[in-house]
């Protein structure tokens, strides 16, 4: 008989060292969903490739999840740009097949909300796709209401769903 091998998981704040990591499963997961230039997405974010140095900024954070020493996701939280001062985003949530299910997108969204009241913010505010529902069905669950609008100038023009939580 054999024993498997415990999975180790593992949620932590981003460090420098992750950028290419994280900026592949961000990637990976937006090809999967079809999430693609060619099909009108946006997947050309400049700072893609620094998140580290974009969730250094302040009442910002973003956090990775690792499954056995590797990153397999992450989501982060920082001010809405060009939006309210009390307006932060939930923003980045993206999770490799081999981490769902498991309830790490819940409990990362609940730790960066958590860190959003801990900022001062009052409001929080996303932008997704209508093909994650999953996603949706989530950020719902969480208290996330429907909004017709887009707040800010996030510059995510190819993400329709937009919703918002009070804090």
């Amino acid at each position: 008989m054999t024993t498997a091998t415990p999975v180790r998981l593992l949620v932590r704040p981003i460090t420098a060292d992750d950028n290419a990591a994280i900026a592949h499963v961000i990637r990976e997961v937006s090809a999967e969903h079809g999430l693609t230039a060619d099909k009108g997405y946006t997947v050309s974010d400049p700072n893609l490739d620094a998140l580290y140095q974009l969730y250094s900024q302040p009442r910002s954070a973003y956090w990775v999840v690792e499954i056995d020493g590797q990153i397999a996701g992450g989501g982060g939280i920082a001010p809405l740009q060009g939006g309210e001062i009390d307006v932060c985003e939930l923003q980045k949530m993206y999770f490799l097949p081999v981490v769902r299910g498991k309830g790490l997108a819940k409990n990362l969204a609940i730790q960066a909300l958590e860190f959003a009241r801990q900022q001062g913010f009052a409001r929080c505010y996303l932008e997704t796709t209508a093909t994650l529902q999953q996603a949706i069905g989530l950020y719902e669950h969480l208290g996330f209401e429907h909004i017709g609008y887009a707040m800010g100038n996030t510059g995510h023009s190819d993400c329709e769903v937009t919703m918002l939580k009070a804090l």
